[in-house]
């Protein structure tokens, strides 16, 4: 309870309390996807991330995962919508997000220390909150023997709370952890660190044109 509390707090304050038992859909009722802000992924994608369903973003350490989120977080804020960011394990950089092009004035960062449990509460609070257009879960640093603790219907659970809503959401892992049957699977290949700048932003590109491997959903 003093955790459900202290999330409707933090919606409060930045006047995101839209309702705070369901994630029920927006006014406009758009059915399009949630693009990412990245013409190649939306494209295969047909148009962005299926709302009202659970996605993931899956790839080893430096295979562009953080850029990817913050791509997609930062293309909903400047659609106007609020995103959230359920941080696992507390090593999400607002500068950097900030200098990408991220508007932290639409984002609610959730930050943990690795507990993987009060993250997923975290999220699923978020999504019952409703209102938002993104929200992602970051568990790439937590173990994967931890993340596999959790049943198939945790997931399930989750891609039940936001069914039928506006709300995209994300999970970020090292390896796949779990898709709604309307959600997608984008799996990124590792890259080289030495690669920076013009040729990292290409390597990406390659990436996630020759294999986000996006399967289920519209693809």
């Amino acid at each position: 309870m003093a955790a459900r509390a202290e999330i409707e707090s933090l919606l409060r304050a930045r006047k995101l309390d839209v309702t705070l038992t369901s994630a029920a859909p927006w006014a406009r009722n758009r059915r399009d996807g949630a693009p990412t802000g990245m013409v190649s992924l939306d494209e295969a994608l047909g148009g962005g991330l299926p709302r009202g369903h659970l996605s993931e973003v899956v790839g080893p350490r430096s295979a562009g995962r953080t850029t990817v989120i913050c791509r997609m977080l930062a293309a909903a804020a400047a659609r106007g919508e609020a995103v959230a960011l359920i941080d696992a394990s507390d090593r999400f950089d607002p500068a950097s997000a900030e200098a990408s092009g991220l508007d932290l004035s639409q984002l609610l960062w959730v930050r943990d220390s690795g507990d993987a449990t009060r993250a997923l509460k975290g999220m699923n609070l978020v999504l019952q909150a409703g209102g938002f257009g993104v929200v992602a879960l970051d568990l790439a640093d937590v173990p994967g023997s931890a993340v596999r603790q959790f049943p198939q219907t945790t997931w399930m659970r989750i891609g039940r709370v936001i069914e039928g809503s506006q709300t995209a959401a994300v999970l970020i892992g090292a390896e796949r952890i779990a898709r709604s049957p309307g959600g997608v699977t984008i799996a990124l290949e590792a890259s080289r660190p030495e690669w920076s700048g013009a040729a990292d932003r290409a390597r990406l590109l390659r990436a996630l044109t020759l294999r986000p491997r996006v399967v289920g959903g519209k693809i």
